[in-house]
Order: structure tokens, then C-alpha cells, then sequence
């Protein structure tokens, strides 16, 4: 029995022993936490990324379509370090995150900014072919006001003129043509609207408008249709100015 509790005692102090050396090096160990922190605090230092890691991230976002987090990193390493090698990267996917979000005004921006500060760089086709896309994405319904599609024209005319042999040349040529149509069916809508009014000399313009211009884009249904409405115009005026000669007699 003795030598049992004289066991049970040599336990309970070796137990004993481990837990205050357990609680010594736990109070090291905050010790030494709370002097690192101290010097840091005092220093006043963090860690600043670098234009690398800012690289990074912004691509890691951007590529989990988390264009705001992009937007923000790419920013910053613009900002931070504006004569970094990958300060060009950053202001191409500013550019691209904001397209990305629908943001169509400033990613136009964004992308001429690019244009302007490097008009030598790989990259400028297929930033001309965006802001085309950016005013593409942007186009209104026929009843509605067409700046944004005539925008889109000239920007893809542009690329076509400046970069004929792109990759993006292709896609380009098949938006104008997207954008006539649109542009097409605009002025029917606006000389039908015209030929209900009664203004006829207006909605004659309009049509012949599009006969000078769209020709090629309308189906033959709406060329038939649109021939006999000159027609009509033609007669209505004619009419009218037979009745103004009457009055007149």
C-alpha cells in the first residue's frame, strides 16, 4: 500500500512539474507576443504589398469574377506604383473589369486612356474591338435614340482601318452590321411615324434615307414595303401641291 501512494505522490509531482513548465512556456510565449507587437506597434510598420502581389491578387479576383476586388488591387498597384512592369497590366484590367461589371462609360475610358498612353502595345486591337463592344452593349431599341449604335460604328470602322488584319476584324464587320441594321429599322420607324402624321415630304426623307444608306441590310419583304411607301409619299405630295395650285387658280 505504501508503495502505491508513494507512486500516486511521484505522479502527482511529475504532473506537477509538467504543468508548471507548461504554464512557464506559455507565459514565454505571450511574453514574446506581446514584445513583437510592442515593436511593431512603435515602429508603426505593416506590410505594404507589392506590385506583384497586387498583381496577383487583382488576376486571382478578376478570375473569379470578383471585378470589384479586381478593380480595387489593380487601382492601387496604379496608384502605388505607376512605373511598375505591371502597371500596365493593371490599367488594361481596370479597364476590363469595369466592362465586366457593365460599367460601359468608364470602361470606355479606361480603355482610350490605354489607347493614348501606349498606341504601340499589343493589346491595342483588341482594346479598340472593346470599346466598339462597350458601345454596342449599350444600344437602344429602334424607338429610341441611336447614339450609342453610330458610336459603336465608328469605333469598329476605326479598328477595321487601323488593324484590318486583327483577329477581332471578323467580329467587328458582323457588329456593323448589327448596327445598320438597328440603324435601319430607326429610320423606318421614324418615317412610318411621320407618314401616319401626315408629314409626308419628312417620312419621304426618311425612306429614301434608308434606300441610300441600308439597302443592303433589309430583307426584300421590307424593301417591297418600303418602295411602295415612297410611292405613297411621292403621291400624297404631289396631290397636295396639285391642290395648293388648285387654290391658287
Amino acid at each position: 500500500m505504501d508503495q502505491i501512494t508513494r507512486q500516486a505522490q511521484t505522479v502527482k509531482a511529475k504532473q506537477k512539474t509538467a504543468i508548471t513548465a507548461s504554464i512557464a512556456l506559455a507565459l514565454i510565449c505571450l511574453w514574446l507576443a506581446g514584445g513583437l507587437a510592442g515593436c511593431s506597434c512603435l515602429s508603426g510598420k505593416k506590410h505594404t504589398e507589392s506590385a506583384e502581389e497586387l498583381a496577383e491578387k487583382g488576376m486571382e479576383s478578376f478570375e473569379d469574377e470578383d471585378y470589384k476586388d479586381a478593380l480595387k488591387a489593380f487601382n492601387t498597384l496604379k496608384e502605388r506604383y505607376p512605373y511598375s512592369r505591371y502597371a500596365i497590366l493593371a490599367e488594361l484590367k481596370v479597364a476590363d473589369a469595369h466592362f465586366y461589371r457593365e460599367e460601359y462609360p468608364e470602361a470606355i475610358s479606361a480603355y482610350e486612356d490605354f489607347v493614348q498612353l501606349h498606341p504601340k502595345n499589343e493589346a491595342i486591337p483588341y482594346v479598340k474591338y472593346q470599346i466598339g463592344v462597350c458601345y454596342y452593349e449599350q444600344m437602344l431599341s429602334k424607338d429610341r435614340d441611336q447614339t450609342p449604335t453610330r458610336q459603336a460604328i465608328l469605333s469598329f470602322e476605326r479598328l477595321l482601318r487601323e488593324h484590318a488584319d486583327s483577329a477581332y476584324a471578323s467580329e467587328a464587320t458582323k457588329k456593323i452590321n448589327d448596327c445598320r441594321k438597328l440603324l435601319a429599322e430607326h429610320e423606318l420607324y421614324v418615317g412610318r411615324f411621320y407618314y401616319k402624321s401626315k408629314h409626308y415630304g419628312a417620312a419621304l426623307g426618311r425612306f429614301e434615307g434608308v434606300i441610300t444608306g441600308y439597302i443592303d441590310v433589309l430583307p426584300s419583304k421590307t424593301r417591297k414595303e418600303l418602295e411602295k411607301l415612297i410611292m405613297a409619299c411621292r403621291a400624297k405630295i404631289s396631290e397636295s401641291t396639285g391642290d395648293e395650285a388648285d387654290d391658287n387658280n
